[in-house]
């Protein structure tokens, strides 16, 4: 049987999955670091959900809407929960 990453590493390979796989990376990278900044801030789900004033399972969707949903966080959610997890929210345009 293959891990997640042996069989990633195959289908890499193939140039439509490299293209798609590469088309989702800014936004799995947000959210990679919605969950860094918590553990960074050493919190657990519910203690960040009980500083925003909502429920565990709210925070396991904002951490996983690039995994899970089409939809992406409010801007007002995201800063609810930099604040909670004491981070600055920063959102910048780049030249390609």
């Amino acid at each position: 049987m293959k891990s997640h990453k042996q069989m990633v590493k195959e289908w890499i390979k193939d140039p439509e999955f490299k293209k798609a796989y590469d088309d989702l990376e800014e936004e799995f990278s947000l959210f990679d670091e919605l969950i860094q900044a918590r553990h960074k801030a050493g919190l657990t789900q519910e203690e960040v959900a009980e500083k925003m004033g909502t429920k565990a399972p709210a925070i396991a969707r904002i951490e996983s809407y690039g995994r899970t949903n089409n939809r992406s966080p409010s801007l007002n959610t995201l800063q609810k929960y930099a604040d909670a997890v004491e981070c600055e929210l920063q959102i910048k345009l780049v030249p390609r």
